[in-house]
């Protein structure tokens, strides 16, 4: 990163730092000193979830980074405002962006009990609380299942299938898909899982939401700012299989209440169609 920054730094008008919460946060501490040594301007894209706490433990790296970029974008309402509390002023909002032609919306007049949940496969993520709602769901729903589509990144995948062996849970595991083959995937799905304990605004509800798909999700984080809570999705606690079993129900036994949610939802996504977002980086990359 560091080498792509210099090599190229005397045709360079802005440099993009795709910033996380983690180890990333170092890369893009350091890319960020290098701008500032050569004179580039640079601009923070915002995206890790837990860089609230990153704010919270690494205050001098995060006035260097954040203080002195040309501006910070955030991509949630969450982050700006958490920003904006910590004293960073240069921070505009432009949300993630799908292309929303490549998802085709499918009413869902009917409900079964075929559950997808896609991300990443990292315990911040909790996918086993998946698993668990599923197994909650059995007994009422015996025809009841659950996919989970995602690249492994800890122990948590390991974790998800042990689980659901012992339980003998109709779970599949098809592992990492690109985006085409996830959203064709979908439409022989019908309730969409986000159960997250920390998050921003993550790409695959913004999908899940354009697809048709109802969404329950973990109220943590962006989540709220994305989802209108019983308007076009429905939000429950963290780390509360029960409650997101019973959200599972609730749509199961009214669909009309359902479907009236995803064509909220749907209407809401298409904010976030690249065709008006590249007008708000225009708008920043021009000024």
């Amino acid at each position: 990163m560091l080498w792509l920054v210099y090599r190229n730094r005397k045709t360079t008008g802005y440099v993009l730092i795709d910033t996380y919460s983690t180890q990333n946060f170092w890369y893009a501490y350091a890319v960020a000193r290098l701008c500032q040594s050569l004179n580039l301007k640079y601009i923070p894209i915002l995206h890790g979830g837990e860089l609230p706490a990153r704010l919270d433990r690494s205050p001098g790296a995060s006035k260097k980074l954040f203080g002195k970029a040309f501006i910070n974008v955030a991509p949630s309402l969450y982050i700006k405002t958490i920003f904006q509390q910590a004293g960073f002023s240069n921070v505009k909002y432009i949300p993630n962006s799908i292309s929303l032609d490549d998802y085709d919306f499918k009413e869902r007049a009917e409900v079964r009990p075929k559950l997808l949940w896609v991300r990443a496969f990292a315990e911040i993520y909790n996918p086993l609380q998946a698993v668990k709602v599923l197994e909650l769901l059995l007994s009422e729903y015996p025809n009841a299942e659950l996919c989970m589509v995602g690249p492994v990144k800890d122990d948590s995948w390991k974790e998800c299938i042990r689980y659901a062996k012992i339980h003998r849970l109709p779970v599949r595991f098809p592992g990492r898909l690109s985006k085409e083959e996830w959203t064709a995937l979908a439409a022989n799905y019908y309730i969409f899982l986000n159960t997250t304990n920390i998050d921003n605004t993550p790409v695959s509800v913004i999908e899940a939401m354009a697809l048709g798909i109802p969404v329950v999700s973990t109220n943590v984080g962006g989540l709220p700012y994305l989802i209108s809570a019983d308007i076009d999705g429905i939000l429950v606690p963290p780390n509360d299989p029960d409650r997101m079993a019973a959200a599972v129900k609730n749509i199961l036994n009214d669909p009309q209440r359902s479907l009236e949610r995803t064509r909220a939802a749907r209407k809401k996504v298409e904010a976030f169609d690249w065709e008006r977002v590249k007008e708000m980086w225009k708008n920043v990359l021009n000024n």
